[in-house]
């Protein structure tokens, strides 16, 4: 497992030019040291909750709860047909204090309060809670919980992780290991997105043996408060947390045409029309995807018009949501 590349006193111009445009991970030291949230988490969980629990707007959340039994693994129950926690709803200072109650019991539930849309739910706090490397316009996002392990699964946006309090361990692959980690299933995912079969923290090689492949690949880092990490789209990435109390807050950004179609829902459209499909048929759509989606080898549009509106050249925002609405009857 290699280490990911770590800088040091990154601003904003360097993040976009220099750090972005390298598609690597990049482990970014003290970058968010300046909050208020991370000062208070340097004093004691305790302070850091009384801190976070000031912004509370009473707003009902999405809480994960798992069973000790499951040792912080949030994944699945034997046989993928269901998960091996439960799904509950509560306020950020309830979730707070639960954590807090709990966090010296030495076999506690596995609870992450994940995906809070800060601006939401914490009114207040983006103000005094500026990401110096991001436009303002993108929002933040919060995760809390205790020890606890996330398998590795992708985001189709590039995401800016930063730990506030207590310590996480990032483990990163690069996109093209897909085959080697063992996707999980597409619609049954702990997280929206398929994970990682793998137990990578004691992988069995016997029922996985191309894991050890990718672990070639793994870049691998532990970031301690104040730190960020700069994952890009679709890089897999498993999270542990490593303390008793443990917040991030996140970004994410791009990763998605003028269009604003998810890619992933065009996987998952080309998964139910063509991947079943016979070989011979499978390998000529192969080729039409290379033409028109990949481009691998030439410009399908050089031969015609450039003001000619049409897929193959571009759309008009007005003819882009025909399109859509003609898509969307088509697939009902």
């Amino acid at each position: 497992m290699q280490t990911i590349r770590v800088w040091e006193k990154v601003d904003y111009d360097q993040f976009h030019q220099e750090i972005i445009p390298l598609n690597q991970p990049a482990h970014i030291k003290s970058v968010v040291g300046h909050w208020p949230a991370v000062t208070a988490g340097s004093d004691s969980p305790e302070a850091v909750v009384n801190y976070l629990k000031q912004y509370d707007s009473e707003k009902v959340i999405a809480a994960l709860v798992g069973d000790p039994s499951i040792k912080g693994r949030f994944f699945y129950q034997p046989g993928l047909q269901a998960l091996n926690f439960q799904k509950a709803q509560v306020t950020l200072g309830i979730g707070l204090d639960r954590l807090l109650a709990i966090q010296h019991d030495r076999n506690p539930h596995a609870i992450a309060l994940q995906a809070i849309p800060v601006d939401q739910v914490m009114p207040g706090f983006q103000q005094l809670h500026r990401q110096p490397l991001l436009d303002e316009n993108i929002g933040p996002t919060m995760w809390l919980g205790n020890r606890a392990t996330v398998a590795p699964h992708y985001d189709i946006h590039d995401n800016l992780a930063c730990v506030v309090a207590g310590r996480r361990q990032f483990t990163l692959f690069p996109p093209e290991q897909i085959n080697n980690l063992y996707p999980g299933p597409m619609m049954t995912t702990p997280g929206g997105v398929p994970v990682s079969m793998v137990d990578i923290s004691n992988p069995d090689l016997d029922q996985y043996p191309r894991y050890t492949e990718a672990e070639k690949s793994g870049q691998q880092a532990i970031l301690e408060p104040g730190d960020g990490i700069f994952i890009p789209a679709l890089w897999w990435h498993g999270v542990e947390s490593l303390d008793a109390l443990n917040i991030l807050i996140n970004y994410w950004w791009g990763g998605m045409s003028q269009s604003q179609l998810s890619a992933n829902d065009s996987l998952m459209h080309s998964m139910l029309s063509i991947a079943r499909l016979s070989p011979h048929k499978r390998a000529a759509w192969q080729r039409f995807f290379e033409y028109y989606v990949f481009r691998t080898e030439s410009d399908p549009a050089a031969h015609l018009p450039a003001q000619l509106e049409d897929l193959v050249t571009q759309l008009s925002p007005e003819l882009q949501a025909q399109l859509r609405d003609f898509l969307s009857k088509q697939l009902r």
